[in-house]
């Protein structure tokens, strides 16, 4: 059996930061929204048990990939060493420390996969129980639609967005999330905020100013979009993005970009929000 799905990109449409837990991490309120773009992974069983990544992602040992460890903890959690193995082929198309999610989504997009392939029967409660242990993110995109989040990103209320189309602008530099929560000058203490006060007024995110700090180039390429229209960084960076109400105007501001994106070494793209990813018909 042949399974083939997207497995996408998010953005954080805003990003507030409540407080610190006694365990490092920290108390969010944010919304995940998901798109259209993203990595396309094919998951192809085979029958001598073994997990296999067709081609290595570069800069990524395996043993440290999320996609094997999805898979390994999948068995690990249902007991299924005995299920068939599986060859996972995989299409990259999103950078590492983006702020895109591509590492979380690629994980539950794993966890979905081969919960469906190998009928290890798990509901979408007990994905995300697996899931939260390999990412704070990784739940969003077991649950397959856009959302609320709180705590550390798990604690979810799916909500339906207005389908925009979004440019995403990734400049030239790797943003490790790792390096952004631990800068003290970060914003710790924004108040929370309810659903509707964030569908009247928007928020921020409390990391923009941390990473224009350290990261020039995430800087300029927001000075850049905002003479075009409102940006905002995603999640800790390094992408930017904008929004539009339709397909067109996103993509004359694109091509603008991109002759920017010749000199400064920017990568482009378009997408269209979504409220739902292609995982969904494959939960239980």
């Amino acid at each position: 059996m042949n399974l083939t799905l997207l497995s996408p990109a998010k953005l954080n449409l805003f990003l507030h930061i409540l407080g610190r837990r006694t365990d490092g991490y920290h108390q969010l309120q944010t919304v995940f929204q998901l798109l259209d773009y993203g990595d396309t992974m094919n998951f192809a069983l085979r029958d001598d048990k073994q997990i296999v990544l067709s081609k290595a992602i570069a800069g990524i040992e395996n043993e440290d990939n999320l996609i094997i460890k999805a898979a390994k903890a999948l068995q690990t959690s249902t007991g299924s060493h005995q299920a068939s193995g599986v060859t996972i082929q995989i299409d990259k198309q999103l950078p590492m420390g983006g702020g895109l999610g591509g590492g979380s989504s690629n994980a539950a997009t794993t966890l979905v996969a081969l919960n469906h392939l190998w009928r290890t029967n798990l509901n979408c409660k007990e994905l995300c129980d697996i899931g939260i242990t390999l990412g704070a993110d990784v739940p969003v995109f077991i649950q397959g639609h856009s959302a609320w989040a709180e705590g550390i990103g798990e604690q979810l209320q799916a909500i339906d967005l207005p389908e925009k189309w979004f440019l995403v602008i990734k400049p030239d530099c790797h943003v490790p999330t790792i390096d952004i929560f631990s800068r003290e000058e970060l914003t710790r203490d924004t108040l929370a905020i309810t659903v509707a006060a964030f569908f009247e007024q928007g928020g921020k995110n409390d990391c923009e100013l941390v990473v224009c700090k350290y990261y020039p180039e995430v800087a300029k390429a927001l000075k850049w979009l905002r003479n075009h229209t409102t940006a905002r960084l995603t999640g800790t960076g390094a992408c930017i993005f904008a929004a539009f109400s339709n397909e067109s105007d996103a993509k004359r501001v694109y091509k603008e970009a991109l002759k920017q994106g010749e000199e400064n070494r920017w990568a482009c793209f378009v997408a269209k929000g979504i409220n739902q990813s292609a995982v969904l018909p494959f939960l239980s």
